[in-house]
């Protein structure tokens, strides 16, 4: 049995076993984050994990600003552009992203105080913060390399060791800082330098290219315009918390910021099913075959709005068994956000469409409005209702963000493919209303465990009786996988 399951595992094509370890790795990674959850809410209080959960906030915003997501999009695109000279290309964009990382720094230096007052974060965090973006950055890059060549054997293990070994130390000084959060960033941050400094000089030997204007023109040329949509992306995700922590307060950030984290752990399915579909779906684009999209939009929406029912559904028991009981709050923000990512998943569908005709403009627009959306929602609802609006502007949001990306899409099926379009509207917005109101539903039921339970026999019930149909919608997806 294992013998027969072995040799057909080393028959496979190297994209599909390198597509399988990448999908493991994710998977483990951000199961590794999950594990470790509830022993940083025990080992911190409401109001230090609300401060940690405002620095990756901010994490992310300044990221763009510093590395310009050069790692990104452009970087991958670059490798295939560039396909003779890869090693070049790499170390001009290590060097280049070098150069904006110390360029930064000297920036802040001068302006420290005033920057300080904005973020509420010291020197120190703001310091070590430059250096971790500095950081993601070179694994950014190195981790594209492999990806492309199919070097599952070498990024899969480099991925899982850091993730280990961070979260482990970040315990150790955590129990050792009197700054705990400190602590907690400089914990993740040493293990990323031991290991990630040895792929920058790796990238730079290989290569032995500092600057290269053909390179970073191209690469600037192309991310530069960007910069709005993965800002955009990035505050429709974060500014809630930081606006939580100057409105209410850390502790109120915290005990969002633990259903928001949760509730994101769903976004994994939504990486794994875009990281399955998309070269498919660019294929048939490619090929006009779009009807042969329908089934498949219709199985991945179907997918992902089950598993963040289920998580909705068990949203009391995860909450306790992730944090104690200050952080019981949470259980009230999971719903709407699990609904948000539904919508966050559609954008990845629509959007498809815009990445393949290069039709930058739209994306950016999209996401602008999403964001700026929030960020006024936020101002006028949290003073009003407290932490908890926050929770379904996001939901509110993120609809706003898929429609626009599916009225961009849909125009672009008209112009472009004849007014074909990969799935039914009517068929999109059935299910996305269902969803939305077993939901809310079920949050209504987070007082009465009974009938709770019952949906969840409900549920395995109907899985049950299912069975072939849930087979055969597995064997679709593999297929896709496998590029049929």
């Amino acid at each position: 049995m294992l013998k027969k399951i072995k040799i057909k595992y080393i028959n496979l094509p190297i994209q599909v076993r390198a597509s399988f370890w990448f999908l493991i790795c994710t998977f483990t990674q951000k199961a590794v984050n999950v594990i470790t959850t509830p022993i940083f809410t025990r080992l911190l209080s409401t109001s230090e994990y609300g401060e940690y959960n405002v620095y990756t906030s901010w994490l992310g915003i300044f990221t763009v600003f510093i590395s310009l997501n050069l790692s990104q999009g452009v970087f991958m695109r670059g490798l295939l552009k560039y396909k003779n000279h890869k090693d070049e290309f790499a170390s001009s964009m290590q060097f280049l992203t070098l150069i904006l990382v110390l360029s930064s720094i000297l920036i802040y230096l001068p302006l420290s105080h005033v920057i300080n007052n904005m973020t509420n974060l010291n020197t120190t965090r703001t310091i070590l913060m430059v250096l971790t973006i500095w950081l993601t950055s070179i694994f950014g890059f190195w981790a594209a390399e492999q990806r492309v060549d199919y070097q599952y054997k070498k990024l899969v293990p480099v991925t899982l060791i850091v993730t280990i070994t961070g979260q482990l130390f970040g315990i150790i000084l955590i129990k050792n800082f009197e700054d705990k959060v400190t602590g907690r960033i400089l914990g993740t941050l040493i293990i990323d330098a031991l290991f990630y400094m040895w792929l920058f000089v790796i990238d730079i030997k290989k290569g032995k290219t500092f600057i290269n204007i053909e390179y970073w023109r191209y690469a600037l040329s192309f991310n530069i315009p960007l910069i709005p949509h993965y800002l955009s992306q990035v505050i429709l995700n974060s500014s809630d918390r930081i606006m939580i922590e100057r409105m209410v307060g850390t502790s109120a950030a915290g005990i969002y910021g633990l259903a928001y984290s949760i509730s994101q752990v769903m976004t994994m399915f939504n990486t794994a099913l875009a990281q399955t579909e998309e070269p498919w779906l660019y294929r048939k684009i490619q090929d006009n075959n779009i009807e042969a999209i329908k089934p498949v939009a219709y199985i991945s929406f179907i997918f992902i709005a089950i598993v963040n029912l289920l998580l909705i559904l068990l949203a009391p028991e995860i909450i306790s068994v992730f944090a104690p009981k200050a952080y019981y709050d949470a259980v009230w923000i999971i719903p709407p956000i699990a609904m948000s990512v539904f919508f966050s998943f559609s954008y990845y569908f629509f959007a498809v469409f815009e990445y393949y005709y290069e039709r930058t403009k739209p994306i950016a627009i999209a996401s602008c409005i999403g964001a700026g959306v929030n960020i006024i929602l936020n101002f006028v609802l949290i003073p009003m209702f407290g932490y908890y609006a926050a929770g379904y502007t996001t939901l509110l949001c993120f609809i706003i963000y898929a429609t626009f990306h599916y009225y961009f899409m849909r125009k672009i099926c008209f112009s472009e493919l004849n007014g074909k379009e990969p799935f039914s509207l009517k068929v999109y917005l059935s299910i996305a209303f269902i969803f939305i109101v077993l939901g809310f539903l079920i949050q209504f039921t987070y007082n009465l465990r009974w009938i709770r339970y019952l949906f969840l026999v409900v549920f395995f019930a109907v899985s049950f009786l299912k069975r072939k149909t849930i087979l055969l919608i597995i064997n679709k997806l593999k297929n896709i996988k496998k590029g049929e």
